[in-house]
This record gives C-alpha cells, structure tokens and sequence, in this order.
C-alpha cells in the first residue's frame, strides 16, 4: 500500500487540483493499484465506480484520458443533433458515455452510439449486450491508435454496421459503412459536403460543423427537425 499513499499524497500535493478532476484521477489510481490482474466483465463492472475512465478488453482493463473541451463540444453537437433527430423520427436510442458495449471480447464505452428500434432488447441496465448499429468514437492523440486499430477491427467483427471516426486535432473525419461482404468501407461526404448515414434513416451532417459548431437550433432546422 506504501505505492498507492505516495501517488495519492502526490496528487493531493498538487496546487488547486479540480475537485472533479481530483476525484478522477484518485479513483483511477486506487482502482489500478488493487485490481486483480484479469477479471471477468461482471467483475469489471462491479468493481468500478461510474465516473472512472476505463474499458474492459480480454480480461484486462485499460484506462483511459479526460477528455478535451474540443472533444466536449463536437460530442455535444452530435449529442443534441443526432439524439433529437432519433427521438424525433422513433428510430431508436442514442447513448453517451458512460455507457459500456459488450463485445465478445470487450467492453467499450464509444463517445456515442446508437441502437436502432428493433435491437433495443439488447439494452442492459448498465450496458448493451452486443453491437451498436452506429458507433462514434472522437479521437484524442492517446486513443489514436486504439480507436483506428483495436476498435476498427473489434467493431468490424462484432457487426457493428457503421462507425465515425472524428479527429479534432487534424479536422478529419471517416466515415465507414459494410459493404456487401460486411466489412467496412469508407464512404464520403457529397459534393456539398455532407455526410449521409445509413444506420440512421434520412439523418446526415455537415461535417464542416464538427469544426465550427452551429448555433444548435439552426442545425435542427437545416435538418428539418424543428
């Protein structure tokens, strides 16, 4: 226990720490100092407290980063256009962290998903037991890697039918969809910049507001929503 009073006296030593981000960071440390080294999911989700970063892959578990004000306000905008545009047309849900998707092998928590209308029996109190219909993840130069490698092939497998991939830093955004053989194709925006989905009857963005966020409202009604 000597190593977890260090770190936590080290954290508390730290000058005028967020309250929020003091607590975050406290969790993370007492969870990755006294987690079993392998456990099974039932047991991740036991053992972890809602407001801890961490996802569950092949028995481990892996912690995660805060995320920017960037990745707040593009997950915001996707949380209000494509959430109202859902509800509005009775598709289905559109979830947000924290919330898990169990995978066969994995449990991870997208920066959205959506779950159609006819697969809603998958929905757990705490998690979806099985693929999303669209997945969103924002990428952060730590996660990188994990969401265009790990995630891209996971979600691929687990039929997931359409994921986002959204990168802040770079201003770029993939957009993959199945193909006939049911594996992932990118598919671009039209001439006019728009990105259409599939998994989402009718919905479409401009992906030029990932970047510069509309007035919300004007969103909706270049939508047709309001």
């Amino acid at each position: 226990m000597h190593a977890l009073q260090s770190e936590l006296l080290n954290i508390l030593n730290q000058p005028n720490p967020h309250e929020d981000e003091l607590r975050q960071r406290v969790l993370e440390v007492i969870f990755a100092q006294t987690r079993p080294h392998k456990m099974t999911y039932e047991d991740f989700l036991n053992s972890i407290h809602e407001d801890t970063l961490a996802e569950w892959v092949n028995g481990e578990v892996i912690m995660t980063s805060p995320a920017s004000r960037k990745h707040q306000e593009i997950s915001g905008l996707l949380h209000h256009i494509v959430g109202t545009f859902v509800e509005a047309g009775n598709f289905g849900v559109v979830l947000l962290p924290p919330f898990q998707m169990k995978l066969d092998y994995s449990g991870r928590e997208p920066d959205l998903i959506f779950i159609a209308k006819q697969h809603l029996g998958r929905l757990k109190e705490t998690y979806l037991e099985g693929p999303a219909d669209l997945v969103v993840e924002i990428t952060s130069p730590e996660s990188l890697s994990r969401d265009r490698g790990d995630k891209f092939a996971e979600y691929e497998q687990a039929g997931i039918p359409e994921y986002w991939l959204i990168d802040p830093i770079r201003e770029r955004a993939e957009f993959y969809q199945f193909d006939d053989q049911n594996r992932y194709a990118l598919v671009l925006p039209d001439s006019s910049g728009a990105y259409h989905s599939k998994a989402i009857p009718g919905f479409w963005l401009r992906v030029d507001w990932f970047w510069r966020i509309p007035p919300i409202l004007d969103a909706l009604r270049e939508l047709k929503v309001i």
